[in-house]
This record gives C-alpha cells, structure tokens and sequence, in this order.
C-alpha cells in the first residue's frame, strides 16, 4: 500500500510556495506533510502535483493506494479513519474529498477521476488543513507540538551541556551531533528541538516551541520567540518571532523577522526587516498574483518564495508576497507585491543571470542547480509578465 498525496487546483493559493513544489513539500513545524504522513501511518508517500512538477516526484506502479490531499495534516483519529478504508469509499469535508481508496488506478494527473469512488463518508471531527500560505506560520506552534512528539516519542534526548541556562529541560530534544554551549532556552512556553549536526551559538536567547532542523546553524546572540521553526542547513541570526525558514536559507544577521514564512534557497541581507502588523493595528491583506487580496489577519510579515535575495537594508511591508527568483534592492519601503524574476523592486530578471546567480549561492551550501531544476524555472519565467 501506498499514500498519494494529491494537490488540486487550488494548490495556486499557496503560491509562492508551490511555484516550485508539490503542497506536499511544504515544510512546517519541524517536517514536510509528505514526512509527516510516512511517520503517521508507516507508510511510503508520493506526490501527485503539476504537470510540470511531476517529473521531479515518482509515482508508484501498482493499484493499492490511499489518496489524500496533500492540504490536510495527519492527526490521530484522521489518520485512523482512512487507514480503515475500504476499496472505493472515501470521506469528505463540505466542499472536498479529504481522502480515498480509489477502486481503480488513478490518471497521472492532478484530476482524477472521482467516479473512482462508489461510496462518500462526510468527515465530521475537525482537522487541520494548509490552505494559504499564512496558515503556516499560524499553524506552526500546533505543528511544532505534534511533530516533536512524533519524532521524540519513546526515545532519549542526548546530553544536554551544564554550560547552558535552560528552563524545563525535560521539553527540550537534542539529537546525536548537535552543539549547544552557552545558550539559555526557556522550554516552559513550548518544547524544543535540535536536530542532528545543527549549532547553536553562544549567546542565543531561544524561547520554545523551536526547532532548528539537521545542520541549521543558529548565531551568536540570536533572540528567537516561539514558535520558529530555522530549517535543514538553514543559517538564522538577529531577532526572529513566529517564523518559518523552509531550508537552505540564511537569514544570518541582525534585523527582525517575524509572522513571515521563507522558502528555500533565500537569503536575507543584513540589517533587512520586515514589519507584521500595520500602523493602524488594523486587518492584514495579501495580494495573490491575479491582484486579489484576501484577509490574514492581525499579523502578517512576509511570504517569501523559493530563491529569492534581499539586499541589506531592505525594508518589507506588513503582508509582502515576494515571488520566486528575485533580487530585492532599492530604496524605501519594498512593494507590497513582487512577482517572480523581479530584480530590484520593478523589472525582470535576465533568465540566464538568475540561474548563474542561483547557482552560484547553491554552490555555497555545497549543491548544484539540476537540470529538471531549470526546467522548472524556465517554465515559470514564461509565465511572467
């Protein structure tokens, strides 16, 4: 048996993330929903996404799968309940099928075919699902809780230094490799996780829930509140509240970071800021690509897609979409809506300069750009305008 994750065509509200991943890719808490579904169920997961993604994300041959939407989170009686499925039953929320055993294969294709199923079964306790891109960082604290928990349970933290001040060391994890000297970490407002081979530099002020995934480095002297999540090989410094880096990103310096989500492969220049609450305290909107904008909330900073730089010094609004492939600069306050391949605040991006540029910041961490990589890029920058 198999779980196929599938995305839909509402996968374009989670822009900028999905621009270059599946949904279920996105990584929130300490991992992707596609790991989060493996741990949860023992089982092998895939994604079903994009025509243009699929390349990139095998399918599995044989017939007996689960199909679930890659949107929704595993919680125990979730995860139950379709795991009881028979062949063509599936359950559903009001407006969508959460999850099926189709009765026969599907099409390699985002829409398949819901004659698949003979019987549906409305899904009645509540979960969670990923529907907008903020819903990330607001789901972070619930998604850090569960995730260290699913990764901890029934196993043993290694040593934790004498050197470090901690508050309730019982709720905080550190795996084999991991260094930590000198810090000090309140666990009393949520647990805390080191992953294997991360550094935690002297001097950082962490207060949980928190996770800095395998060989993130966190710098001297960071201040960082609950509940953030520093991804794998990511590099965070200065003051971040509430925040997700996806991985590989460096956010390494002073400046403040907070209700805000960023991809991978980013870097944030120093002394770059972003504000997540408007003067007026009023309700934060986004603007998506078709200049719709919709209400997140009271707090909002910035949604940042994969490979995209920020110069030093750069200032984002409350609410900023900062598309993929971009490098920010110029002066005063950035725009509220940057499409993919901005350079500057207004024009595009030469194609062939932004995969040298990529390139070149990939290589740092020690990795290439594929050529299944660029095809995925060079599809995007026909899309743009």
């Amino acid at each position: 048996m198999n779980i196929i994750l599938f995305d839909t065509t509402e996968r374009r509200f989670l822009y900028p993330f999905t621009y270059t991943k599946p949904v279920a890719a996105l990584r929130a808490g300490i991992l992707t929903n596609m790991e989060r579904w493996e741990k949860s169920t023992g089982v092998k997961a895939y994604a079903l996404t994009a025509d243009y993604l699929q390349p990139q994300w095998n399918l599995p041959d044989e017939n007996n799968s689960i199909i679930i939407d890659a949107r929704v989170l595993p919680d125990e009686n979730l995860v139950k309940t379709i795991m009881d499925l028979e062949k063509g039953e599936a359950i559903t929320g009001e407006t969508f099928v959460i999850a099926g055993k189709p009765a026969k294969w599907l099409k390699k294709s985002m829409s398949f075919d819901l004659s698949s199923f003979q019987k549906y079964i409305p899904y009645t306790s509540s979960f969670h699902k990923i529907a907008y891109p903020w819903h990330l960082f607001q789901l972070n604290e619930y998604l850090l809780r569960s995730d260290i928990r699913l990764l901890t349970a029934l196993r043993t933290s290694a040593k934790l230094s004498a050197t470090n001040q901690v508050l309730n060391s019982t709720s905080v994890f550190i795996e084999e490799g991991a260094e930590m000297e000198y810090c000090c970490i309140n666990a009393t407002t949520g647990p805390v996780y080191i992953g294997g081979n991360a550094v935690i530099m002297e001097g950082s002020l962490i207060r949980g829930p928190f996770a800095a995934g395998e060989g993130a480095v966190v710098k001297m002297g960071s201040k960082i509140y609950g509940a953030t999540t520093v991804g794998p090989y990511c590099t965070a410094g200065g003051e971040i509240k509430n925040s997700i880096l996806m991985g590989y990103s460096n956010k390494a310096h002073d400046g403040y970071l907070g209700d805000s989500v960023i991809g991978e492969w980013c870097n944030i220049g120093a002394g770059t800021s972003n504000s997540n609450v408007r003067n007026d305290a009023g309700t934060v909107m986004v603007a998506d690509e078709s200049g719709e904008k919709k209400e997140v909330g009271l707090k909002c900073g910035l949604l940042m897609g994969d490979y995209t730089r920020s110069a030093i010094n750069t200032s984002f609004n409350t609410g900023t979409f900062a598309g993929i492939a971009s490098g920010i600069f110029g002066s005063g306050l950035a725009p509220k809506y940057l499409p993919n391949f901005t350079w500057g605040y207004s024009e595009k991006y030469r194609f062939d300069k932004a995969m040298e540029h990529i390139n070149n910041w990939k290589r740092l961490k020690n990795a290439d750009l594929s050529l299944a990589d660029i095809q995925i890029l060079e599809h995007l920058y026909k899309q743009t305008v």
